[in-house]
């Protein structure tokens, strides 16, 4: 797994040296399109950039394409909530592509209030020859028109356009922590920490509430919710974890309100493991459906698991992404490194699934071998042809010539943000304000 790994082409303009990075240009997600062929990045500036790949060169047919800038925009600007005497960031909080349904593409974007509807369209030629308008676009004197001409389409340097078509507002009294696109292709939902709302994507002034789990007396508040997901295949099907590390399954044909849920996932807590941070690091920072939509891959501080749909009792597969820090938990708490939410993310098959840890370090688990790698994300690895190498995490004892001891581990650089190609071994990793993309050299599957 990960063997032959090749760095493709890097946003340069993310690439600044460590001790000159800005909070503005953190990115803070990451997300590929249903064909892989684009690539977008959200940041804390409210910056969305947009990669597109690069056809195969005919010189070299069977080299893939590499990820060049195709279009940066600014999504959110800061805003001031006068009647609650609140900063609303820009920061984008979660990027969500909508399915191709002509040349244009679509997307949605969200900070902690708003979310906007973005189309993206190309021009490559442009009308000339108008009879009552001259080449800068001023009206002619009509005296002057003596004769009838059928304008014609001129060809020009590809230009990118994009522009807002909806802005969906007042929806949510708490921060948006995750946005939702059905698979009708005409509804998405959006969630906060305590309410979940269905949106129609032609409909921007009114939202229907489909969860809500405020208490009468906010005093009485045990969860929050920390992320929801549609099912991929099922429209009436949607998910959502909470801080206490449960997935609720939830079914849309059952009632207008989905409070009640279909299914509980939770897995009982071990008695022997109880401490100060167990519920800490048991909320669930992030859940994905599998593609084929029979499992769901959950990412809570220290593991990943994969549940499946038809088994409520207990996760089918846990994996240790950082076993190492149980004993820095303390000082994780400290220096609120423990409230990180990284996030988790499948390949095409489903047979792999990678997630982000600290020192810039991210992990992939092989379902079916149950081999497992740790890689890291770095400059030395981002130069062209430059194979990954395998890194290990030593907590004492007899140390290899390249393990890294667990104190020297950098938590200031952390990789919460991954995206996996939908079909391909590309992958994308956003370390603070650095986004690397690698892939296959042979272009083959990584196990």
């Amino acid at each position: 797994m990960g063997e032959d790994t090749d760095t493709r082409k890097i946003n340069h303009s993310f690439l600044r040296d460590h001790s000159y990075v800005t909070e503005a240009d953190i990115i803070s997600t990451v997300e590929f399109n249903h064909t892989g062929e684009l690539l977008a990045t959200g940041d804390k500036g409210g910056r969305v950039v947009i990669f597109q790949r690069e056809p195969e060169s005919k010189n070299a047919p069977h080299s893939q394409g590499e990820y060049d800038v195709y279009s940066t925009f600014q999504s959110h600007e800061p805003e001031f909530d006068y009647l609650k005497s609140l900063e609303i960031e820009e920061k984008i909080n979660k990027i969500k592509w909508l399915p191709q349904q002509n040349a244009a593409h679509s997307l949605l974007s969200t900070n902690d209030k708003t979310i906007k509807l973005w189309k993206i369209t190309e021009r490559d030629k442009r009308p000339e020859g108008y009879n009552l308008k001259d080449e800068e676009g001023k009206l002619k004197d009509l005296s002057t028109v003596t004769s009838l001409q059928v304008p014609v389409l001129k060809p020009m340097d590809l230009m990118v356009e994009v522009s807002p078509r909806r802005v969906f507002a007042n929806g949510h009294t708490y921060h948006i922590n995750s946005i939702s696109v059905n698979s009708d292709c005409e509804t998405y939902m959006s969630a906060d920490d305590l309410r979940i709302n269905l949106w129609h994507l032609a409909i921007t002034d009114r939202s229907f509430n489909i969860v809500d789990i405020k208490p009468a007396n906010m005093e009485d508040l045990t969860e929050v919710i920390t992320a929801s997901e549609f099912h991929p295949h099922h429209c009436n099907l949607f998910v959502y974890s909470s801080s206490k590390g449960s997935l609720r399954l939830c079914d849309m044909r059952a009632a207008a309100l989905c409070d009640k849920h279909s299914k509980l996932f939770e897995e009982p807590e071990d008695p022997s493991n109880r401490s100060f941070f167990s519920e800490i690091i048991s909320s669930v920072s992030d859940v994905k459906f599998s593609h084929s939509g029979r499992y769901m891959l959950t990412r809570d501080y220290l593991t990943v698991k994969v549940w499946d749909l038809n088994m409520e009792a207990r996760p089918i597969e846990t994996y240790q992404v950082h076993d190492y820090l149980r004993s820095k938990l303390c000082s994780l708490y400290e220096n609120d490194c423990i409230f990180d939410k990284f996030e988790c993310a499948w390949n095409g098959s489903d047979s792999v699934i990678m997630t982000g840890a600290y020192n810039n370090f991210f992990r992939m688990f092989d379902r079916n071998t149950k081999r497992d790698v740790t890689l890291e994300a770095s400059r030395e690895s981002s130069k062209p042809r430059a194979v990954l190498k395998p890194r290990r995490v030593c907590v004492g004892g007899k140390r290899r010539r390249d393990d890294i001891s667990v104190d020297s581990l950098d938590f200031t650089k952390k990789i919460l943000h991954t995206a996996w190609h939908p079909a391909e071994n590309i992958i994308a990793i956003a370390a603070t304000n650095n986004l690397y993309i690698f892939q296959d050299k042979v272009n083959s599957d990584m196990h």
